[in-house]
């Protein structure tokens, strides 16, 4: 069954959301637990936290994204290369 390009980004659009909800959730616990025990209950542990998730998320879903696209590319055909003019196949 041929997937279409339309469909397979569309995928990887939904796990990278997916991927930003959970690494973002856990970056906020991550933070809260540090935050609780280590920094009197300050909100920079858990901002950051929150930061870090989204950024490595982000990572994720560039590399992949970028992926299909590059694939996609490669799928091109090329151009047949035209003959060459009659001048220089005489000199050939």
């Amino acid at each position: 069954m041929a997937t279409w390009a339309e469909d397979e980004i569309g995928r990887k659009w939904d796990r990278c959301f997916t991927d930003a909800i959970f690494k973002f959730g856990g970056g906020i616990l991550l933070g809260g637990v540090f935050s609780l025990f280590f920094f009197k209950r300050r909100k920079w542990p858990i901002i950051t936290g929150g930061g870090f998730g989204l950024g490595m998320a982000y990572a994720n879903c560039q590399e992949d994204l970028n992926s299909t696209i590059r694939r996609q590319k490669s799928r091109e055909c090329s151009k047949p290369d035209k003959e060459k003019p009659a001048e220089e196949k005489k000199s050939s």
